[in-house]
């Protein structure tokens, strides 16, 4: 049983997917703190400038110390219709755009008032996109209330893991003896990222799923059709 673990995150990179990709169950953290100038609100896509940041507003009273599970959308704000025009205007060339923005015209139709459920709904959106099926178990169902590196390995033995994939920033929080001891392996993504046609001259790499989505319909270039990426 592999196991793989990440907070929400608005419109993620290929990374994110990619270690979706290579576990059985993937654990959406929606129960832990909200992190502010992360990606769990953010991304980035590629306009002839260079890379901008989309952002989802959030009520920022109270948000430091809150949960996921707590953190509201602010919808005051026209962020929706702002992040469409900025995805029409630096999309409206790519290959794909006739066929994809209109999916995201219905998506964006959809309103939020938490921000986990949002990226929860999107994810799902994206994996069937993307042709990925999975089995995603959000934490809040699991009841889990330890913290730190005790969360994650408490989240894998409610699973019954053999393997975990962590990102490569595991290796400063996870306690890999505790691991050990109950069986679980860790494995330490260390992504390869790929290069795939792309506008605006020079390739630029981390962008959003959007950027790759857009220019691309060649899924299997995300893992390499291999194990690369994971050592």
């Amino acid at each position: 049983m592999i196991v793989t673990v990440h907070q929400p995150a608005y419109i993620p990179w290929l990374g994110y997917f990619e270690k979706i990709m290579r576990s059985d169950v993937y654990v959406f953290l929606d129960s832990v703190q909200y992190e502010s100038r992360s990606f769990i609100n953010r991304n980035k896509i590629k306009t002839p400038s260079g890379a901008i940041w989309l952002s989802i507003p959030v009520k920022s009273k109270g948000h430091r110390d809150s949960s996921m599970l707590d953190t509201q959308i602010n919808n005051e704000l026209m962020w929706k219709e702002d992040h469409l025009k900025s995805i029409y205007l630096n999309y409206k060339r790519a290959p794909r755009f006739e066929e994809c923005y209109t999916k995201l015209e219905q998506l964006y139709k959809n309103d939020y008032e938490l921000l986990a459920d949002l990226c929860y709904d999107h994810l799902l959106f994206w994996l069937n996109e993307l042709g990925v099926q999975k089995k995603i178990v959000r934490s809040r169902e699991l009841n889990i209330h330890s913290k730190k590196s005790d969360l994650i390995l408490d989240i894998n033995k409610s699973l019954q893991a053999s393997q975990y994939i962590s990102g490569a920033l595991g290796k400063g929080y996870l306690e890999e003896e505790k691991f050990k001891a109950e069986n679980i392996e860790i494995i330490y993504q260390d992504y390869k990222h790929p290069v795939y046609p792309q506008l605006w001259g020079e390739f630029i790499p981390y962008m959003s799923i959007i950027d790759f989505w857009m220019n691309t319909d060649d899924v299997s270039i995300i893992d390499g059709g291999t194990q690369n990426g994971l050592v």
